[in-house]
């Protein structure tokens, strides 16, 4: 018996979940408490790539220089020294 499927359209990011899982080609899809597997089109989501909203960095994140941030190029390297020795 098949899995019954329909094609509901999204119109705003914003109607994406949370938590979604990938397959090795690259499809999205997440699931429903209820158990409904949901898949998102890909031209959806190359739609949505240029939006606003994907442009955004998020918020809150640490600053962490070279990955965060950009990276200062008076920053030295720091040598610890070992006194055990």
């Amino acid at each position: 018996r098949a899995i019954p499927t329909r094609t509901i359209p999204i119109s705003d990011s914003s109607q994406l979940p949370h938590d979604y899982c990938t397959t090795p080609g690259g499809t999205l899809f997440s699931t429903t408490p209820g158990g409904t597997r949901i898949i998102y089109d890909r031209k959806f989501l190359l739609d949505r790539r240029n939006s606003p909203l994907a442009q955004t960095p998020p918020r809150r994140l640490p600053d962490i220089p070279g990955v965060t941030s950009p990276s200062t190029a008076e920053e030295e390297p720091k040598v610890e020294t070992n006194n055990l020795n």
